[in-house]
């Protein structure tokens, strides 16, 4: 049944000033006490990769309902609890496995989680692993070097100096969210020959804990955007702000979807919007019906991460 009981849909990827302890909001949402999953169980597991991982996903927004439900009854919200109730992350990995569709990609959000625990989602077949800072990332990209397939996602807000890191360390960059940002990328990333996947974040309502483009300064930088030679601009993201229902998250992801669909229907000669990185920890089941076709996971995934 519907609810208009909110969701706290914070998770990685989101920054808070300092007067914002994420950790203190308790929305009360529907079926959806905090997430505190049982300790990772670390006995060896197939270290295959999974399918639906693959760097080369069908992220066709055809594949999915790109314009998202209209309400809540294509939603399965009991996902989350159930998810989080699992016990180990194999099991986890495992029911995920399960419900997203092969042109889903997940990826597992390890910001303050050591390698140890990266180590172990790459042995449940994980190769997408996300990361919110450039040097928090740095230190775990050397110690995993021995993992040479895994793709590294920046989710977090990336300032401009440290932009040529994050084209050095970085597979995709979800977070670009102005104009001068990509011109600086793209400058780096034809110094470095590297052509890292990118997607561009907007802002779809006022909230001052999310970066992004606003939506009308958004659709005027397409154009230069479409200009830039050595980024491959893909797709779009969106974070909602904190605690809304879910009537309001079926709103705002599929407000996400038409964004990006009117986007691609125009002709462009390098950019395209065929991925939504869509959906966190408390909100994924809606953000997927909206036809995300990139879920980023972390506390759902690995349990409580300590303040960082």
């Amino acid at each position: 049944m519907a609810t208009s009981q909110a969701i706290d849909s914070s998770d990685d990827g989101v920054m808070y000033p300092d007067s914002i302890d994420p950790d203190s909001i308790n929305p009360d949402s529907i079926n959806l006490s905090p997430i505190n999953p049982s300790p990772i169980d670390p006995s060896p597991i197939d270290p295959s990769p999974i399918d639906w991982a693959s760097s080369d996903l069908d992220t066709n927004p055809s594949s999915t309902n790109a314009t998202g439900p209209s309400n809540l009854d294509s939603v399965n919200l009991d996902w989350v609890q159930a998810l989080a109730a699992l016990p180990t992350l194999a099991d986890r990995v495992a029911f995920l496995r399960d419900r997203l569709p092969p042109s889903v990609c997940l990826v597992a959000v390890t910001k303050t989680f050591g390698v140890d625990r990266i180590r172990e989602a790459y042995a449940c077949g994980l190769r997408d692993f996300g990361e919110n800072r450039v040097q928090e990332a740095e230190a775990k990209q050397a110690a995993l070097a021995d993992l040479p397939d895994i793709r590294w996602h920046l989710i977090g807000q990336l300032q401009s100096n440290k932009a040529k890191k994050a084209i050095e360390q970085f597979d995709w960059i979800h977070s670009v969210d102005r104009l001068d940002l990509a011109q600086r990328l793209d400058r780096l990333a034809a110094e470095a020959s590297r052509r890292p996947q990118v997607c561009l974040q907007v802002k779809l309502q006022d909230d001052p804990t999310k970066a992004g483009w606003p939506v009308d300064d958004f659709l005027t930088a397409l154009p230069e955007l479409d200009r830039l030679e050595h980024l491959n601009i893909c797709g779009l993201m969106a974070i909602p702000p904190l605690a809304l229902s879910p009537v309001e998250l079926v709103d705002f992801f599929g407000r996400a979807g038409n964004l990006a669909d009117r986007v691609q229907a125009q002709s462009w000669e390098r950019l395209s919007m065929e991925v939504r990185s869509l959906g966190m920890s408390n909100d994924w089941p809606i953000a997927l019906a909206a036809g995300a076709t990139m879920i980023r996971l972390g506390r759902t995934l690995f349990g409580d991460r300590a303040i960082g």
